[in-house]
């Protein structure tokens, strides 16, 4: 299941939950039965890679390769 976020319209909280996709939860602040689903932000693709390996050449430049076996 994806995590999402909603907006509560009745206390104008902003939430983050982990639901189906069919799925509409409560407000968990105020009980609010009706949250809109806000459109989320993804992650740019392709920058992790390039800063495992850049952190695994700094970790063994500087001797602590246990952390990356």
């Amino acid at each position: 299941m994806p995590i999402y976020d909603f907006h509560c319209p009745k206390c104008d909280g902003i939430v983050e939950l982990l639901v189906r996709f069919s799925d509409t939860p409560g407000c968990p602040a105020c009980g609010h039965a009706q949250l809109e689903r806000l459109v989320g932000v993804t992650a740019p693709p392709g920058k992790s890679a390039a800063l495992a390996k850049a952190w695994r050449a700094r970790a063994g430049r500087e001797g602590h390769l246990s952390n990356f076996e």
